[in-house]
Formats: structure tokens, sequence, C-alpha cells
């Protein structure tokens, strides 16, 4: 959870317009543990305002746009997390392959040296995602 972020100042530096829509949007994805599917970021938001299920996913592909979250996506379906910023560093993410949850691990759990990958790797790295796959606990007691 993050208690750090200003989600207004967030999107003004940016330069989107801080609509409520988006502010709402933004705070939910920065303020969870786990990257958020859009039915659970829409549940969230309709549980104390009204909003339009289009409306989330126009938000969630402008956010997107403006590389201020990072879709992530579980084989059926897409999740969100904030994009790495001063406030949230890049790190690892864990998926079940039974439910399909995806968790955030902790940046120091799996370790890679990118500069020595890209001294031998022979183009331009944008983004290095590490995706470690298994079956979560909650799905290894129900089987």
């Amino acid at each position: 959870m993050c208690h750090r972020c200003d989600y207004t100042e967030i999107l003004k530096s940016t330069g989107l317009d801080p609509t409520k829509n988006r502010v709402r949007v933004l705070e939910i994805i920065g303020e969870n543990n786990s990257p958020l599917s859009a039915e659970d970021i829409f549940n969230t938001i309709a549980r104390s305002h009204r909003i339009n299920r289009v409306t989330v996913y126009r938000v969630l592909k402008l956010l997107s746009e403006h590389m201020l979250i990072e879709p992530f996506n579980n084989g059926r379906s897409f999740h969100y997390g904030m994009a790495p910023s001063k406030n949230h560093p890049p790190h690892p993410h864990f998926f079940c392959k039974s439910c399909g949850k995806i968790e955030c691990l902790n940046p120091e759990s799996v370790m890679v040296d990118t500069l020595n990958f890209e001294k031998v790797f022979p183009g331009k790295i944008d983004k290095l995602e590490i995706r470690v796959e298994g079956i979560c606990k909650n799905c290894m007691k129900l089987s």
C-alpha cells in the first residue's frame, strides 16, 4: 500500500486532468498490494460511487498509455499495478496457474543483474519483467 503518493499530482505531472474517476482508479491500484483486474477496480469503486464499467476501461487505457500503471496478463484477463516510480520500485510477480491471481513479490526476492544482461544483449532494453509461476498457498489448501 502506498501512503506516499499524491495521485492528483501524479496525474497532473503527466499532463492529465485529475478527474474524480481517474484519481479513484489510480488510488485503488496504488493502495493495493497486488495487481487488480478491471472488474475488481470497478467493484471497489461501485461500492461507494456511481461509475460505468466502460469508464473504468477507458481510464485504465489512458493511465496505461501515460505509463502510470502497468497491465499484467494472467492468460485470462489483464490486471493492473502501478508502474515503477520513486514510490513503487520495479519488482517481480508471482502468477498462480490454478486461480490466475497475480501477487507482487519483494523487489529483493529475485535479483537480476541488468548491467551484465545489457552488455550481452544486442539491443535496447526498455522493461524487464520477472514472473514466477506456480500454485498459490490458497489453491494448495484446496488440493
